[in-house]
């Protein structure tokens, strides 16, 4: 072993991941660990639901105070709520979750600016990620639904990854409901004019894995309503 290899693997004793970073082959263990640390945790954790939306939502827009609800009502009907650990709607949701009583997940993601926990996640149920894709596993393999409120690009990226793991039939089939129907409905009167019927780029079927409504209670009645059909399990 030469100095170089000995310099990485002291660095990946000490969890010392920069250091590691300099190296794309020993990246993979960084990568491993991340995987480990999340399958470990969420596989403790039963029943959830990923609630995402925008960490940029101030707490008094109505989005916001939407998701606390939703965070409470998903508990009330058992389930726990995983969100990105951030704040916003992420905030939101974990906030309502521990007001239910119920089990707050959050899967953090280290960014140079924006984002730090929010105080509302469960002590042993706050992950911190590295990798955008290690922490997308973690919110499709465990949850049994995606409940998405207004947000960015990043709420954009991970509701269609959803929908590509459902049509490709990568994953078993979940509900995907979107709250507010005046900020979705665009996106979705495009995708059935322009995605479907003019370039023929999906099938009607696709429509059917999404839902809009406007109301906390209808959120998670559909996932009440899905699960009165089917047994909870794993999506993976």
């Amino acid at each position: 072993m030469n100095a170089d290899e000995k310099k990485i693997k002291r660095a990946f004793k000490e969890k010392n991941w920069n250091a590691i970073k300099t190296s794309d082959s020993w990246q993979i263990f960084k990568i491993m660990s991340e995987f480990v640390e999340g399958f470990e945790t969420m596989s403790k954790i039963g029943p959830c639901v990923s609630v995402f939306g925008s960490a940029r939502t101030k707490s008094d827009n109505k989005f916001y105070k939407q998701a606390e609800e939703i965070g409470y009502l998903l508990t009330q009907s058992g389930y726990g709520v995983i969100s990105g650990g951030g704040p916003g709607i992420m905030e939101a949701a974990n906030k309502g979750a521990t007001r239910g009583g119920g089990k707050s997940v959050g899967l953090n993601i280290e960014l140079p600016f924006e984002q730090s926990a929010n105080p509302y996640i469960d002590n042993d149920k706050l992950i911190n990620f590295d990798y955008f894709f290690v922490r997308k596993v973690m919110f499709v393999k465990y949850a049994q639904g995606f409940i998405v409120l207004p947000g960015g690009v990043g709420t954009l990226d991970e509701l269609f990854e959803a929908i590509t793991l459902i049509q490709t039939q990568k994953i078993g089939k979940f509900p995907i409901v979107l709250v507010g129907k005046s900020y979705w409905g665009g996106l979705l009167d495009w995708i059935k004019e322009t995605m479907l019927e003019n370039e023929k780029n999906i099938s009607i079927e696709d429509l059917d894995l999404i839902n809009i409504v406007d109301s906390p209670e209808g959120a998670v009645g559909i996932i009440d309503e899905f699960y009165n059909k089917y047994t909870l399990k794993p999506n993976f």
